[in-house]
C-alpha cells in the first residue's frame, strides 16, 4: 500500500442518491484498510473551497459522492481562484498537477462518469477503482481529460465545467431539476429531465443570438435560438447523447446549436431522439468543435448552467483546458 496517498472523500447530501450511497462506499474504504477523511458539504461553494484548501495541505486524491455539480465544484478547487490571478484573462492553473479526481456517483443524471466508461454503475463499483488506485494494485493509471473555463455575465463569474454547458431552454430545464422536491426526487433521473424538458417546453422562444467560434479560424453564426450545448462530455440531461462524437480528451468543445426555425412540435419530436443522438440528422442542428467560444444575445439574456448547475446568463464564453484534470477510472 502507498502509505504518502492523502484521501479526502467530499460528500454532497443534497445530491440525489447520496445518502443511501454513502454508507456503503464508506464501509467499502473502511474495509479496505485504505486511509481517508471525509468532509460532509454545507452550502454552494463549499466543496471548492475545501478541495483547494485540501490540496494546497498535502492530500493528492480527491472523491466525490455526488452528481456532476458537486464534481464541477470540486474540481473547480483542482485550480486557483480568479481573485488569485494577476492576468484575469488567464486559464485557471492547477493547484497540483499530480492530484487526481476519484468519481462516486450518486447525482441524478451522473452524466460525467457515463461519458467515461459509455454506460452508468454505482457508487459501489467506482469506490473499488478508488481502493485499487489508492493500494496500486494494478490499477489503471488515471486518465487525463479535458476540462472548461466559463465565463458568464457583463462581470465575467467564472466556471469550471466538466461535462456540458447549456443555454437556454436546457438551463432551465436543469434549474427545475434542482428545485424538484418531494416524489419528483425519488423519480430516476430521465424521467425528472423528462418532466423538466416537458414543463420549459411551455416557455419555449427563440431569441437572437450571436455564436463566435474561434479555433482554426474565427468563424460568426448569426441566427435565432433557445438552445445551445457546449459538450466535453457525450452525455448531458440524464443518458440523452447530446453531442455522439464529443470525446473528454481531444483538445476541443463540440458546440451543438439548434437554431433558425425550431418549434415547439419539433423539440416534441426530437426529444425521445436526442437519447441516441439521432437529432443530429435534423438540418437545424449543427455541431461545431471549437477550443473557444462566445454566445451574445443582444435583446434578452438567457439562463446558462454547467453540469446541473445554474451559472448565470448570456454573454457567455467557454474555453477549452486540454488534458488539465487527472480522474481515476
Amino acid at each position: 500500500m502507498r502509505g504518502q496517498t492523502r484521501t479526502l472523500i467530499i460528500i454532497n447530501h443534497a445530491a440525489a442518491r447520496a445518502r443511501r450511497a454513502w454508507p456503503t462506499v464508506q464501509a467499502l474504504l473502511a474495509g479496505s484498510g485504505i486511509r481517508f477523511d471525509a468532509h460532509e458539504t454545507t452550502h454552494a461553494g463549499d466543496a471548492t473551497t475545501r478541495t483547494r484548501a485540501a490540496l494546497r495541505s498535502g492530500y493528492t486524491t480527491i472523491g466525490v459522492v455526488g452528481g456532476d455539480g458537486t464534481l464541477s465544484e470540486t474540481a473547480a478547487g483542482f485550480f486557483d481562484d480568479l481573485e488569485e490571478r494577476e492576468d484575469k484573462s488567464a486559464l485557471p492553473s492547477p493547484v497540483n498537477r499530480d492530484a487526481r479526481l476519484a468519481l462516486l456517483p450518486a447525482g441524478t443524471g451522473d452524466d460525467f462518469a457515463r461519458g467515461l466508461i459509455g454506460r452508468r454503475e454505482m457508487a459501489e463499483s467506482w469506490a473499488l477503482r478508488l481502493i485499487e488506485h489508492c493500494r496500486g494494485d494494478g490499477a489503471s493509471p488515471p486518465r487525463s481529460v479535458d476540462v472548461i473555463c466559463g465565463h458568464t455575465g457583463e462581470e465575467a463569474r467564472e466556471f469550471i465545467c466538466l461535462n456540458a454547458a447549456t443555454i437556454g431552454i436546457g438551463a432551465e430545464v436543469a434549474s427545475r431539476v434542482a428545485n424538484h422536491a418531494g416524489l419528483a426526487r425519488r423519480m430516476p433521473g430521465e424521467a425528472r429531465f423528462l418532466q423538466a424538458a416537458l414543463g420549459a417546453l411551455l416557455r419555449w422562444r427563440e431569441r437572437p443570438i450571436t455564436v463566435s467560434i474561434d479555433d482554426d479560424g474565427p468563424t460568426v453564426i448569426e441566427s435565432t435560438s433557445n438552445l445551445i450545448a457546449i459538450s466535453n462530455g457525450t452525455y448531458a440531461g440524464g443518458g440523452m447523447m447530446f453531442a455522439p462524437g464529443a470525446r473528454l480528451d481531444d483538445g476541443k468543445m463540440d458546440v451543438v446549436l439548434a437554431a433558425g426555425g425550431l418549434t415547439r412540435a419539433v423539440i416534441l419530436r426530437e426529444l425521445p431522439r436526442i437519447r441516441t443522438g439521432a437529432h443530429l440528422a435534423n438540418p437545424l442542428v449543427r455541431i461545431i468543435q471549437a477550443r473557444s467560444v462566445r454566445i451574445v444575445t443582444p435583446e434578452d439574456h438567457l439562463p446558462v448552467e454547467a453540469d446541473g448547475n445554474v451559472r448565470g446568463h448570456t454573454p457567455a464564453t467557454f474555453r477549452i483546458m486540454p488534458g488539465a484534470l487527472r480522474v481515476i477510472v
